[in-house]
């Protein structure tokens, strides 16, 4: 059974349709990539996804519950964690405080601790700046907070927004290899991402999306070698 399905989504910015019944299912364990130009409705659906839009029509369904009315702080109790376009860190809190703040959901302290210390063993950094305020970190280790922070709530899946956004190369590669082992730590993971060859190289399967559609889905390594997508998303 797919951990999460998306049937027939239809989303409306007042007349305007963003999404045009998109229909999508993601599998436990996998990284499902969705690809696409800008302003193709990919953060739309993410927002979607986690409670942050309602859809005109359609349905979410995350582990066989219909979630599409659910509240969106009501989402991440359900297990499901988004770490949204640009970072979105509290710019005036410690890392630290930002870390707790992920994990607001949770009431058992002993396992509150024991994430902590598996995020700062993921992130060192992290843990090296756990007093610094967040606003003064580097584009690289807000992207890394934001992550930690949503791992904070032990999430069964994480939804990434355009994690390599604003990132240096070297930096790109570090967070996508933070996305695998997150990933082979057992959670699976959507991702949302313009660099299309980065995620196309880690991802299980993908979707590309035109202009709030689904035009073309299959295995990562196969739309990797697609013609058609290497001219439109891999610059070759």
């Amino acid at each position: 059974m797919a951990m999460l399905e998306i049937k027939d989504l239809e989303v409306y910015y007042g007349m305007i349709q963003a999404i045009k019944g998109v229909s999508f299912q993601v599998n436990e364990g996998e990284i499902i990539a969705l690809i696409g130009a800008n302003g193709a409705g990919k953060t739309t659906i993410l927002h979607t996804i986690t409670g942050l839009i309602s859809p005109k029509k359609g349905s979410v369904i995350f582990q066989g519950k219909d979630i599409t009315k659910v509240p969106a702080h009501k989402i991440v109790s359900l297990g499901m964690a988004h770490v949204p376009e640009g970072r979105r860190v509290f710019a005036q809190l410690s890392v630290y405080q930002n870390l707790k703040l992920g994990a607001y959901t949770r009431s058992d302290k002993s396992g509150i601790e024991e994430t902590l210390k598996e995020v700062y063993k993921r992130f060192p950094r992290l843990e090296e700046r756990k007093n610094q305020i967040a606003g003064t970190l580097s584009g690289g280790e807000q992207q890394m907070l934001a992550m930690g922070r949503a791992l904070m709530s032990r999430p069964k899946i994480i939804l990434m927004d355009e994690p390599s956004m604003g990132l240096s190369p070297i930096l790109v590669n570090e967070i996508f290899d933070i996305i695998q082992s997150v990933s082979a730590a057992g959670t699976t993971v959507l991702l949302v991402e313009q660099n299309a060859k980065k995620a196309l190289s880690i991802a299980d399967r993908a979707y590309v999306l035109e202009t709030g559609n689904i035009v073309m889905s299959g295995e990562a390594a196969v739309l990797m070698d697609d013609d058609s997508i290497r001219k439109a998303y891999l610059g070759e």
